[in-house]
């Protein structure tokens, strides 16, 4: 279906002319049937499949109808996202969609100060756009009214759960208008690539009778996008990368990280070896992080690193290439990851580096895609030579606080594993951290480590026998073969043995027997002060 066949504002119409919208996407066309009724919907979509178009031009074709029929027309809207770069991404898009309408948009998150939001608000905004933490600041401290909303879109709610913000969403309900008996007090929209308990609680608290609508994915890590998985060990990661750059050349890609100390150390040895690139993490600067989505989003950027919570809101239609340099915890991220080279129907290539570390996330991957990953293990032809092999690499933040943490936490990563969950919570304000990203793995990945229990290459045979295994097979075949070289004890036997001396002294010996049995008799019973006082008296006699 074509835009020109809806019944919509011509000041929609030329928005959406001029902006190059033709041809309705199938969440657009069912979305734009199914809410111009002013029903509530629940929409299960993916990323990538025009879900912002759809709610955007919903909201402002009701907006305005209202207004020229004089109905309501102090209703204004309330867009939610989990991130601030999504926030700027939606205005951009108001903006573009709405640039003839006369309606006036603006985006509300943490991370920046108050005053220009402050000041946006005072000259009224009709769409409000912003992660929940910073609409609840403004609310609570009486610069945001929301008694007036009267159209409620919610985007990306699986990510908000992940993010944890299901606590603010569920108290922004007690400043939003109420439906009460057969007064509807607001239209909501909820939008998840995922369905799951969160969402569907979040559905039921903030919605009436809603009309349910599932796009299907359309096999899109399937049949849209060359999918390759490569098993290498952890310490020639680097040396695969640079080999991929040389032989493919992308015109533009975006490497993922789990961490933010990895991605600020991929991107510093990417520099060392000739590779011009910037690294986008939650701790940046807003302005920064905004000029370098903009330079990406231009082409003036044409490598990025990130990790999965600062990539969200960075909508390219032309990007030729992902890399997943560490495997996602989360199946649903590999998708995310590379759903972004098959934005508007194209195709991509996405690389995904599976070492013996990542190796345990594979299975539930494989799970979610009902599909088994394409895969290899790297030989010496693809490996290009590292520039940064032996580099120390220094951290900005250890610039800026003028240490060394970044080596010690490196080298503890060594020691434990290198898995350790980061706690910080709040970047900013109105955005959150993953609760699964967690420190750089293992200092060895990143400096090399030149023992030959950790320098493996593939032959002939074991190339032939991967690639004839399921995920469940490669799974055990790595464990046992990885087994000697990263065992390591057990994060919860120290939390075991910490139990098991509850109710114990700091020798970690039972108080009441003082380190030896009660049946054996063999301590003699401590005495008490009195005694004590009595013992010498006794012996003064």
């Amino acid at each position: 279906m074509n835009y020109t066949e809806l019944n919509l504002n011509e000041k929609i119409q030329q928005g959406l002319s001029e902006a190059g919208y033709v041809t309705c996407t199938p969440v657009q066309e069912q979305v734009l049937k199914a809410s111009l009724d002013g029903s509530d919907l629940y929409v299960q979509s993916q990323t990538g499949t025009g879900k912002t178009a759809a709610f955007l031009v919903t909201i402002m074709q009701e907006i305005l109808t209202e207004r020229a029929n004089g109905t309501d027309g102090k209703k204004n809207a309330l867009i939610l996202v989990p991130t601030r770069e999504l926030a700027v991404q939606v205005e951009e898009e108001a903006k573009k969609l709405g640039k003839h309408t006369a309606l006036r948009f603006a985006s509300f998150y943490g991370g920046v100060g108050y005053e220009k939001q402050v000041s946006d608000l005072k000259k009224g905004v009709d769409i409000i756009i912003g992660t929940p933490g910073r609409i609840i600041d403004l609310t609570e401290g009486k610069q945001m009214d929301l008694s007036g909303v009267g159209y409620l879109a919610i985007d990306e709610a699986d990510r908000m759960f992940d993010m944890g913000f299901y606590p603010d969403l569920r108290k922004l309900i007690h400043f939003l208008p109420k439906n009460e008996g057969d007064k509807k007090g607001r239209q909501t929209m909820l939008f998840s690539a995922t369905l799951n308990s969160y969402v569907k609680n979040l559905a039921w608290e903030y919605t009436r009778e809603a009309k349910e609508i599932t796009i299907e994915a359309q096999n899109i890590t399937v049949d849209e996008i060359d999918q390759e998985l490569i098993h290498v060990s952890s310490e020639d990661k680097m040396r695969l990368l640079l080999g991929i750059f040389r032989k493919e050349n992308p015109e533009s890609v975006i490497i993922f990280c789990d961490t933010k100390k990895m991605c600020e150390i991929i991107s510093k040895r990417l520099e060392i070896n000739g590779i011009k690139n910037e690294y986008i993490i939650g701790d940046l600067p807003q302005s920064k992080r905004l000029k370098i989505m903009d330079s990406f989003k231009a082409g003036k950027v044409t490598c990025l690193v990130a990790t999965d919570v600062a990539a969200r809101g960075i909508d390219v239609n032309d990007l030729a290439m992902v890399v997943n340099y560490d495997l996602p915890t989360e199946a649903e991220n590999y998708v995310h990851r590379i759903g972004r080279t098959a934005r508007a129907g194209k195709s991509g290539k996405a690389y995904t580096f599976c070492s013996e570390r990542d190796v345990y996330s594979l299975a539930p991957i494989e799970r979610y895609i009902e599909k088994q990953i394409p895969s290899r293990v790297a030989v010496e032809e693809d490996f290009s030579e590292d520039k940064s092999r032996d580099v120390y690499i220094r951290l900005d933040s250890e610039e800026k606080h003028g240490g060394r943490w970044g080596e010690r936490d490196s080298r503890r990563g060594e020691k434990s594993g290198g898995r350790r969950r980061d706690r910080s919570g709040r970047n900013g304000r109105g955005e959150r951290h993953s609760r699964r990203e967690q420190d750089e793995k293992d200092f060895k990945s990143f400096k090399g480590d030149k023992s030959k229990a950790t320098v493996r290459r593939a032959s002939d045979e074991e190339i032939a026998r991967l690639s004839g295994m399921s995920s469940d097979e490669r799974l055990k075949y790595f464990k046992e073969k990885y087994a000697k070289s990263s065992s390591v004890a057990p994060a919860g036997g120290a939390m075991q043995k910490g139990r098991n001396t509850r109710g114990k002294g700091r020798s970690g010996k039972s108080r009441e027997t003082n380190g030896f049995s009660k049946k054996t008799g063999s301590a003699p019973k401590k005495l008490g002060l009195i005694a004590r006082l009595k013992s010498l008296i006794g012996r003064g006699k």
